[in-house]
C-alpha cells in the first residue's frame, strides 16, 4: 500500500464579515463601523488555506457543507484558489454559515455573532473513512457541528464514531473546539478524546473541558491550572499529545509525560491588525509540524510565528506566509 500523504480538515466552513470598530459599546449604545471586509472563516478554510500557503506541495483536503448561495461559492472558490481539494464539500439545505466579527482596531480583540447554517447539517456520513487516504484527519470545530455532536450509544457521540473510524484506518486524528459560552465543553468533547491522537485548543477551551480556571483574578495566565487541564484531557484517552495555545505561550503535553512550553513573540505596537483566525493559524502550524515529525519545541516556535503572521492582517488567512518566511518571522522578534 502506498504511503498516505496529506491532511484532511473536516467540519466548520463559513464566511467571516470582519467589521472594524474603535471600541466595543456598552449595551444599548452605538459605535461606528470603520471598515468592512469579507473573508473565509472556520476551521476548514482557515487552517486548510494556511497549510497550503505554508507549503503548496502539501495535499490538503476539505470536507464539510455550504449553502447553494454566494457565500458558499465564495468560500469554496477561495479554497480552490490555493490548491485545496474541495471535492468533499457538499451542499446543504440551509444557507452557508457566517460570522459577523466585531474587531476592535488597535487591540485586535474580536467578538463573534454566528449563524450556524449549513454547518449544522454536516454529518459523519459526509466523510467515509474507508475512502479517506490521508496521513492526518482534523475535525473542527466541536460545539458548532450539531449533527456530529449527537449522542451515539456505542461511542458516546457521532464525532467519536467518526474519529474511531479514521484511527481504525491508521489515520492520525486531531480535533479543535470553538470558544463558546454554552458550558457544553465536557459533554461534547470528552467522548471524542479517546479516539484522538492530538487535541489542539486554547486555554479557555482546555479549562472548559476540565473545569480548571485558566487565569487568576488579575487576568494573568495560570500555567499550573492550564497544565492540570491538559493532564485531565490526556487522561481521557488522547493517544499522543494535548496542545494548548494562549496569547502568552504555547504548551505541549505528551502521553509519556513530557511537557514543553514556548513563549509567544513580542510584537511591536501597531503590528496587530486583527486576531480572527490566529488560533487556526497556530493549529495549522501544529498540524504541519506534527505531520513532518518535528520536535515539540520547534512545533511551538513555528506555530507561534504562524499565529504572529496571521495577526498582521484583519482577516483570517491573508497574513500567512511560507515555511521559510514563518521561521524568519520567529527569528525577527523577541519572545514575550
Amino acid at each position: 500500500m502506498n504511503e498516505r500523504k496529506g491532511i484532511m480538515l473536516a467540519g466548520n466552513i463559513l464566511t467571516d464579515t470582519v467589521k472594524m470598530i474603535s471600541s466595543y459599546p456598552e449595551k444599548g449604545m452605538l459605535v461606528t463601523v470603520t471598515d468592512i471586509k469579507r473573508g473565509v472563516g472556520g476551521s476548514v478554510p482557515n487552517s486548510g488555506m494556511d497549510l497550503k500557503t505554508m507549503d503548496p506541495s502539501l495535499p490538503v483536503f476539505a470536507a464539510g457543507r455550504v449553502g447553494d448561495d454566494d457565500n458558499g461559492r465564495y468560500v469554496v472558490a477561495r479554497m480552490k484558489e490555493v490548491g485545496m481539494d474541495v471535492s468533499g464539500v457538499k451542499h446543504a439545505k440551509s444557507g452557508t454559515s457566517f460570522s459577523d466579527v466585531m474587531t476592535v482596531s488597535g487591540t485586535g480583540e474580536r467578538t463573534f455573532f454566528h449563524y450556524r447554517g449549513a454547518n449544522a447539517e454536516f454529518d459523519i456520513t459526509d466523510v467515509e473513512p474507508d475512502k479517506v487516504n490521508v496521513k492526518m484527519f482534523h475535525l473542527g470545530y466541536l460545539l458548532l457541528l450539531d449533527k456530529v455532536e449527537e449522542k451515539d450509544a456505542e461511542y458516546g457521540n457521532r464525532a467519536a464514531r467518526l474519529l474511531a473510524g479514521m484511527q481504525k484506518r491508521g489515520i492520525e486524528t486531531s480535533v479543535d473546539v470553538v470558544s463558546e459560552s454554552s458550558g457544553r465543553f465536557a459533554e461534547v468533547v470528552v467522548p471524542a478524546l479517546k479516539y484522538c491522537d492530538y487535541v489542539i485548543i486554547n486555554e479557555i477551551e482546555a479549562c472548559g473541558v476540565s473545569g480548571n480556571v485558566p487565569r487568576n483574578a488579575g487576568g494573568a495566565l495560570d500555567e499550573e491550572e492550564v497544565k492540570a487541564a491538559m493532564l485531565f484531557i490526556l487522561n481521557k484517552g488522547v493517544k499522543n499529545a494535548v496542545i494548548v495555545h494562549a496569547p502568552e505561550k504555547g504548551f505541549i503535553l505528551r502521553a509519556n509525560g513530557t511537557f514543553t512550553a514556548v513563549s509567544s513573540l513580542k510584537l511591536p505596537d501597531g503590528y496587530i491588525k486583527g486576531s480572527v483566525g490566529a488560533g487556526d493559524a497556530f493549529c495549522a502550524g501544529c498540524l504541519y509540524g506534527l505531520y513532518n515529525g518535528w520536535n515539540d519545541e520547534d512545533i511551538l516556535k513555528y506555530s507561534a510565528a504562524a499565529a504572529a503572521c496571521n495577526l498582521a492582517e484583519a482577516d483570517s488567512v491573508s497574513g500567512m506566509k511560507t515555511v521559510s518566511e514563518i521561521w524568519e518571522t520567529y527569528n525577527k522578534y523577541k519572545r514575550v
